[in-house]
């Protein structure tokens, strides 16, 4: 069966949605569950298009995520602004402390807000530094790791590996 590429994009969304799905290859094997055939450079570029992202849940597995988008703002941008921005990612008890380049904690808040991300109760931002608390010591840490793997992209200029 062959379908177009938003209506691909629409069911890959879909299928993170419904269920805990933590690498590519178990998107492509899903895929091929309902009859459709997919490579796995095609999965990866509608991860990066949609602006998915991994995060660790609170048992400590990871999954994809859609980044919700933000008013007009693609969420494919908004992750490019913070991969670029953020310098440094640190954890303190339960905050998770983001330093930025100058100028740009604001917009590394705005797109820390777009990715919805359970851990996250609230944001504060200044010049160059984002404060981030979570309800929780472990969830702080889940986050950190999130956000420095989401960070770390931007620094290495490169796709995020397959997994």
């Amino acid at each position: 069966m062959r379908m177009s590429k938003s209506e691909r994009q629409a069911k890959l969304l879909q299928l993170i949605r419904e269920a805990d799905i933590s690498t590519q290859e178990e998107l492509v094997v899903a895929f091929n569950k309902i009859g459709l055939e997919v490579t796995q450079a095609t999965i990866s570029r509608d991860i990066k298009e949609l602006g998915i992202i991994k995060v660790t849940s609170g048992h400590g597995l990871q999954k994809y995520v859609p980044m919700e988008r933000s008013g007009e703002v693609a969420s494919g941008r908004l992750m490019k602004v913070f991969s670029e921005a953020v310098v440094q990612v640190d954890l303190a008890v339960n905050l998770v402390i983001i330093k930025s380049l100058p100028g740009m904690a604001q917009a590394c808040a705005s797109a820390l807000d777009s990715m919805r991300l359970p851990e996250v109760a609230g944001s504060i931002a200044g010049d160059d530094t984002v404060f981030v608390a979570t309800r929780s010591a472990e969830q702080a840490v889940a986050l950190s790791q999130t956000l420095s793997r989401i960070a770390l992209q931007g620094l290495s200029g490169k796709n995020p590996p397959r997994d």
